[in-house]
């Protein structure tokens, strides 16, 4: 399991690596680019085919760890309290790990 899934997570443990799972496949078939807007906000830019199953997942994921923002506009802008930018670290490596250049 991650170490980096915080306490404030209701999801249970065992459902964590499919969720896990799923930001990946999000990221693996859509994730074009993210920016690092701060230190508690980052931006992906996604292909637009994939908003509805963005829209989805963020949704789910906004239900058990209450502490991320999720919002549309031009791209995907995910923000979190300071007391979680490791989380959002943790998030930006993965999706780094699979941008094309």
């Amino acid at each position: 399991m991650t170490t980096w899934v915080p306490d404030a997570c209701t999801l249970p443990t065992a459902q964590q690596p499919v969720r896990l799972a799923e930001f990946d496949e999000l990221f693996a078939r859509s994730l074009r680019g993210q920016e690092r807007l701060s230190p508690t906000e980052l931006r992906w830019d996604l292909d637009p085919a994939a908003e509805a199953a963005a829209r989805d997942l963020t949704a789910r994921e906004s239900e058990c760890c209450s502490f991320f923002t999720f919002s549309f506009g031009v791209g995907l802008i995910v923000e979190v309290p300071p007391a979680y930018v490791d989380v959002l670290d943790a998030l930006e490596r993965r999706a780094a790990a699979v941008i094309r250049p």
